[in-house]
């Protein structure tokens, strides 16, 4: 690291060597980066005890887990925990290929959010350091190198105790820690390292450049004013802190979200600034006999005032409580540094950081003497240089307590998902909910269950979500009523297919390319179709008729493989039946008793030719969806006929299993839409089972879309075959539904914390933006809320509004069919 001759002289780092920073007192510091959990993630419960206030969940667990952590490390160590937050502007990044990506990156370009890093610094210094005070630091005392320094067995105690930190501190997976080699922490070939970024105030640009620091009585560093406010005084503090804080904005009666007790004061402060945690580690048995001898010294002089009983009472009171508890008392500094470039913004910055401030339920205290004391400890490595004044005596729970958790929602570590937004700041992120989860862990499938009520945005999400797997190559399968998919289908250039007397839909099952004789999943599928033309859903089938009928479709097609003229249809099918089959059952001894054989071909007659429906099943297209990406079944027009809707809906399911067994390493959904409730009225409810729990061995996705919450309830086909098959549960609005929310918790197998989440959606909306949130758990392991915004574009793609779909439809037919063009002109035709 390269330095003047003029900053060396007052510079409180000497050299980094072997990735650790050395000061000129000789203190050695090690460097990590830590990533947090994100913002919301972390679960907690009150519980009251008479009087007292228990905690429970993930924020306990963690500050028991730091309290274990920085238990290991030896005294005189100091853990200082610095956090960046520096407000960004969104750059495009992500694959813009389609007319929606580019208009997606446009709505989003330049959006401002905050970007959030975490630094450690854990210093080790010695025995003989003397307390530093504001007269006495770096800035204007010489230097002096100990003997500790070079002390070999003293570093390798340091190095052991702070690989138990580092391994108690990951032991909860829910942080994790990389240490900075020395490239990245000091200036390096013209890499700007922390050190140069911190002393300039640019943590992230690529470039640095060399900034004067002035110390006069406005701190400034370049062209940046900077300003410090402290928690410095324990008489600051109120008399109890907490791991965390209820959220009253996302909470209600029946729910509670909570967030660290920190976060006002760092993910939740919208400006530039650092959030410096300072503990400094003593020995017990350097101060506790001096507080001992103090408090017997004020006893002694109680009879002089009542001020000397209670300071009296005060040291016994901190002596026993450490006695009681066998925590250790730690010496603590916490400390807000904002920056800003224009001078008349500070008013208000200092309004935004003594409101965050007094949200702790702490005593803003803005510092104006010694910012260049706090700016000069704030340097890595120099916390050793902090003001002996500023610092204050309490508990190593209690200091926990003030140290920030969580973190910003980060992009998924994937080349797969939908951009979805950040619920705070409205930043784009990539999330993946299908394979990250999967390799986590923290589900067995990627089946969804999807609840929306009517305006939730559930037909946004959907539209999106399809819209970005079949984009990165996925293929689909649509089962819709009401059309919510057609303006996507036309983008995608895919296949819509839906009932019209005009144009009735048709099919050819019995078609198999080459000829080739059906497998199993084939020839179960066409017996489930004509299984349902011959008998109702009430109707029991012997299992010598069960025998009979399985005989009509393997002979037929074994007789498909003997005589090739003959086409396959169910023409030839029903033929086949008339004139050869009942010598099969003369042959096997099968009576009309034991089956209806008149019966039989009496309901498969209006399917043959010059019958009611015999374009049904002899579509001479051979209609192959196999190499489609994007297939949507509209089944308004048909869902409650008692002849048609059965037969398409085996014909879909038929249609998706040959995608799933023929596309080997493509990705396949089927996503059912509020049509799976007539679905399941036809005797299906094994059919669906047997699909959620086999598309998982096909790298294959089963979405199952509802509006109602009761429809889960009352449903013990959703219950059996669906919740428990699908891992990842997705849910929009639920407000209407909170008061009988626990039962929707209890078959969604839900927890506490997915509970507080799904209710708190929509609740503190950015009036400015246009956009609703989306609430996703994976399998009770981890669970998020999103936005779901979309560009203006994307909008009149995915609106299922009559009135602005039947503008975009017309401006389709208008355009020859180019829903791109379409929406461009009705865009601009608005005001």
């Amino acid at each position: 690291m390269k330095r003047s001759s003029e900053l060396l002289d007052v510079m409180p780092i000497w050299r980094v060597e072997r990735d650790y920073i050395i000061s000129t007192y000789g203190d050695f510091t090690a460097v990590y980066e830590l990533q947090l959990p994100e913002l919301f993630t972390l679960s907690s419960t009150v519980n009251m005890v008479g009087e007292q206030r228990v905690e429970t969940g993930d924020f306990r667990e963690l500050n028991e887990t730091w309290v274990k952590a920085i238990g290991v490390l030896p005294d005189h160590v100091i853990l200082h925990k610095q956090d960046w937050f520096t407000v960004e502007k969104y750059e495009p990044h992500y694959a813009v290929n389609t007319y929606l990506d580019k208009a997606s990156e446009r709505h989003f370009n330049e959006r401002p959010y905050l970007a959030h890093k975490c630094y450690v610094y854990i210093t080790k210094t010695h025995p003989h350091r003397s307390a530093v005070s504001s007269l006495k630091t770096a800035l204007v005392s010489g230097r002096l190198l100990p003997k500790e320094v070079m002390d070999t067995r003293s570093q390798e105690d340091f190095l052991n105790s702070i690989a138990q930190f580092e391994s108690i501190l990951t032991s909860t997976r829910k942080i994790t820690m990389r240490q900075l080699p020395g490239t990245e922490l000091a200036s390096e070939k013209g890499a700007p390292g922390l050190i140069e970024r911190y002393m300039s105030l640019h943590p992230t640009e690529p470039i640095v450049p060399l900034c004067d620091v002035r110390m006069g009585d406005e701190l400034m560093v370049g062209h940046k004013q900077v300003r410090f406010f402290t928690i410095a005084d324990v008489d600051d503090l109120s008399e109890q802190v907490y791991t965390h804080n209820r959220v009253e904005a996302l909470s209600s009666e029946n729910s509670s979200v909570t967030v660290g007790f920190a976060t006002p004061v760092s993910l939740m402060l919208n400006v530039d600034h650092v959030y410096n945690q300072y503990i400094f580690k003593v020995s017990k048995h350097d101060h506790f006999p001096k507080l001992e001898q103090r408090s017997r010294e004020m006893t002694a002089l109680g009879s002089f005032g009542k001020a000397n009983q209670s300071n009296a009472a005060l040291i016994d009171a901190f002596l026993g409580y450490a006695a009681d508890t066998g925590y250790s008392p730690v010496r603590c500094h916490f400390n807000l540094m904002v920056w800003t470039e224009d001078k008349a913004q500070l008013p208000q910055i200092r309004h935004q950081v003594t409101s965050a401030i007094a949200r702790m339920g702490v005593r803003p205290r803005e510092n104006s003497s010694d910012g260049p004391f706090l700016f000069w400890a704030g340097i890595p490595g120099a916390a050793s240089n902090l003001p002996d004044e500023d610092k204050f005596w309490t508990f190593l729970p209690q200091a926990i307590c003030m140290l920030n958790h969580e973190s910003v929602t980060a992009d998924d570590l994937s080349t797969f998902g939908l951009k979805l937004v950040d619920r705070l700041s409205g930043k784009p992120v990539l999330v993946d909910l299908s394979d990250i989860p999967m390799e986590k862990g923290w589900i067995s499938n990627r089946n969804k269950f999807i609840v929306g009520p009517s305006g939730s945005g559930k037909s946004f999400f959907t539209n999106h979500a399809l819209r970005s797997y079949v984009n990165q190559g996925s293929h689909a399968v649509v089962v819709d009523v009401g059309d919510s998919y057609e303006g996507l289908c036309q983008l995608l250039g895919g296949r819509y297919l839906t009932y019209k007397p005009e144009s009735p839909i048709h099919f050819n099952p019995f078609f198999i390319e080459s000829r080739r004789y059906p497998d199993i999943e084939k020839i179960e599928a066409i017996k489930a179709l004509l299984l349902s033309l011959w008998k109702k859903e009430e109707d029991k089938l012997t299992r010598i008729e069960e025998t009979a009928f399985s005989l009509t479709v393997r002979n037929y097609f074994d007789r498909l493989q003997t005589d090739l003229d003959i086409v396959p249809c169910f023409n030839t099918y029903y033929e086949y039946i008339r004139d050869e089959f009942p010598s099969v059952l003369k042959e096997k001894g099968i009576q009309d008793h034991h089956f209806d054989y008149k019966g039989f071909m009496l309901t498969m007659e209006p399917f043959y030719k010059g019958g009611e429906y015999d374009y049904l099943l002899n579509s001479e297209e051979n209609l192959d969806l196999t190499s489609v990406p994007f297939v949507v079944f509209e089944l308004d027009n048909i869902k409650d006929h008692p002849i048609l809707f059965p037969v398409v809906t085996i014909i879909i399911m038929d249609t998706f299993i040959t995608k799933m067994r023929q596309l080997k390493g493509t990705r396949k959904i089927i996503l059912i839409e509020e049509a799976w409730k007539a679905i399941m009225k036809q005797g299906m409810a094994e059919y669906i089972k047997y699909l959620y729990k086999t598309v998982r061995k096909h790298f294959g996705e089963a979405w199952i879309v509802t509006q109602e919450v009761d429809d889960i309830i009352n449903s013990p086909i959703v219950r059996g075959s669906i919740i428990n098959n699908a891992d990842t549960k997705i849910l929009l609005d639920q407000r209407k539904y909170q008061n009988k929310f626990t039962e929707v918790k209890t078959f969604l197998a839900l927890t506490e914390r997915d509970k507080n989440l799904a209710l708190s959606l929509n609740r503190d909306n950015d009036p400015a933006r246009r956009y609703k949130e989306v609430f996703v758990s994976y399998g009770g392991q981890h669970s998020a809320v999103y936005g779901v915004e979309v560009s203006r574009p994307e909008y009149f793609a995915f609106t299922t509004e009559q009135r602005e779909k039947t503008q975009i439809t017309s401006r389709t037919a208008a355009n020859g069919g180019n829903v791109e063009l379409a929406i461009r002109d009705y865009i601009d035709s608005q005001p």
